[in-house]
């Protein structure tokens, strides 16, 4: 499976973007923090790139619990693999950037400098990606800039 982040040019403090599926169909808005030539921790989007997607195994992420409360179908973090200069970058809910350390966030409403309906956006995306894992198949995202 693969799965395209368009990101659009970023403002002072963020960076929309949009998520689709390998067929072009659109699944969610993504917000991220600015892009910047010198990484700084927790305020620098991913470079873009192709990355892997795997699951964080339950029991390692502080986000385990209040997503596994949350979602009935949480099996672990969607965890970006080998991102250069960063560790730990999930997809994951969040409303603005100061909901982020770098990591591209979700939602199904854009206003301004958020997002909105996160939750509803997780609930779409996650699903997707846990049937592509389950049935064997690699899942990557590829992060590309206008």
């Amino acid at each position: 499976m693969n799965l395209l982040l368009q990101r659009k040019p970023s403002s002072a403090d963020h960076m929309h973007g949009d998520l689709f599926d390998n067929k072009g169909n659109w699944l969610a808005y993504t917000l991220e923090d600015e892009k910047r030539k010198v990484k700084v921790p927790g305020e620098t989007a991913i470079p873009a790139g192709t990355y892997e997607i795997k699951l964080r195994p339950m029991g390692e992420s502080r986000l385990d619990k209040p997503y596994s409360e949350r979602f009935d179908f949480y099996k672990g973090q969607l965890w970006l693999q080998d991102v250069p200069n960063f560790t730990w970058v999930y997809v994951h809910c969040g409303n603005n950037d100061d909901h982020t350390d770098g990591c591209p966030l979700i939602g199904l409403e854009r206003f301004g400098s958020s997002i909105g309906r996160s939750r509803d956006a997780y609930k779409k995306v996650y699903p997707l990606i846990l049937e592509a894992m389950d049935k064997g198949a690699e899942v990557f995202i590829h992060v590309k800039d206008t």
